[in-house]
């Protein structure tokens, strides 16, 4: 069971910290939020009454009564509020409009931007999302922003990822504000894949928890007491760049023998390259990273004891990758993510809860819970909604936290005498 961390920590108002518990419990009366919160059952009553005339917050029946009058339940609209995230990667771009408990009402992929210049993309993305939220029948005016999320590493100027580098500090989120004139937030993908899994559901009750992030490349979202802790530059959770081999290949980073370098997808698509029979059986198209790793994991399913040693070789090595993580983080739990293991994910699960059951320094006093994202291959779109979510409704002072999953039972009904 977790400890969790204790739910009565204020956010950027009383407001907001209302509206994230009823979030978070799904259901919840009002003398549940008091109990959850510490506030007086006035407050709560005030706070709560705003939020139903805004349309943000219903009542929704009462709870079961053990001999007193019972209580209303209340629970989020999730009709209230929407917003779009959109993960441009140079595989595909995917949206996801969500709906205010985080739901996904809608989604779509398109291909990747491939030679397409940066403002022929931001206006096919502010395209495609409107087409996307009036498919879905949604009121514009209901829609709070756009969370854009695409590989790290972010620069503040603009964004860096290795293979946009003909992007180099273009003001993307700048630039998508002023055409569709709402809001934009810029994160990278494995930051916002992990707020999306804390805002479903995902990552349960976990104080302390990672999404690893494998897409062409591989990263981590860390997220502490439910905030996502992104270090000075917003580029924390590199796992992908830890050196595991002081003498192996040079890595696009700079430095040698990273993981991404030696396991990551694009290293076991070249070595499947370099096997003629594999590439053969594998159906491999030398196009692009993404498809070839996903021919080379459909080649494993079907049994191909060559592409099943490749995976089992990169699982190995990413399970180390993940220990040093848990290491330095004493996670909680370890949710994985992103297309890559969307993909691939049942070969590498196995890998690295042995590695964690086996080598994790804190083993004797618990050991990180290790489970695939239920939506692996749309992740960081749903998060980047989620962070638009959180950012409108629930915003947060530096270093408080948005709780997850609440587990405060509801008080006992009193019978009257």
């Amino acid at each position: 069971m977790s400890s969790g961390p204790p739910r009565t920590t204020p956010h950027a108002s009383t407001r907001a910290v209302i509206l994230d518990v009823i979030r978070a419990a799904g259901t919840i009366s009002r003398v549940g939020i008091a109990t959850a919160t510490g506030m007086t059952g006035a407050t709560v009553s005030t706070v709560v009454r705003g939020l139903i005339d805004d349309g943000l917050v219903v009542e929704t029946g009462r709870a079961e009564s053990t001999g007193g009058k019972r209580r209303v339940l209340l629970q989020l609209d999730p009709a209230a509020r929407f917003a779009v995230g959109i993960h441009l990667d140079q595989a595909g771009v995917t949206y996801a409009l969500t709906d205010l408990s985080g739901a996904v009402v809608a989604r779509t992929s398109r291909p990747g931007p491939g030679s397409a210049t940066a403002a022929e993309v931001v206006a096919e993305m502010a395209a495609e999302a409107a087409t996307l939220v009036t498919g879905a029948g949604i009121d514009r005016t209901r829609l709070l922003g756009f969370g854009l999320v695409f590989p790290g590493p972010l620069a503040p100027a603009g964004v860096t990822p290795p293979s946009m580098r003909q992007w180099l500090e273009y003001p993307l989120g700048e630039e998508l504000r002023r055409v569709t004139g709402l809001p934009v937030l810029v994160e990278n993908d494995a930051a916002a894949a992990a707020l999306g899994e804390l805002w479903s559901g995902g990552a349960g009750t976990s104080a302390t928890f990672a999404a690893v992030y494998m897409g062409t490349g591989i990263g981590a979202g860390l997220l502490v007491n439910g905030l996502t802790f992104r270090g000075t530059s917003g580029n924390t959770g590199e796992v992908g760049h830890v050196c595991l081999d002081l003498d192996g290949p040079e890595c696009w980073c700079g430095a040698r023998g990273c993981l991404e370098a030696l396991a990551g997808p694009a290293a076991v698509v070249a070595r499947a390259r370099a096997d003629g029979r594999l590439a053969r059986a594998a159906g491999l198209r030398h196009t692009s990273v993404a498809a070839d790793f996903g021919a080379v994991s459909r080649a494993a399913r079907r049994g191909d004891a060559a592409a099943v040693a490749l995976l089992e070789r990169s699982a190995r090595y990413v399970a180390v990758g993940v220990r040093t993580l848990a290491n330095v983080m004493d996670l909680e739990a370890v949710v994985l993510t992103g297309p890559s293991f969307a993909i691939a994910g049942a070969s590498y699960v196995p890998a690295i809860r042995e590695e964690l059951a086996r080598a994790f320094f804190a083993r004797a006093v618990h050991v990180p819970d290790v489970r695939l994202s239920r939506a692996a291959a749309t992740a960081p779109a749903i998060g980047g909604a989620a962070m638009v979510l959180q950012s409108e409704l629930v915003p947060l002072h530096d270093g408080l936290r948005l709780p997850g999953p609440l587990d405060v039972p509801e008080p006992p009904l009193i019978a009257p005498a």
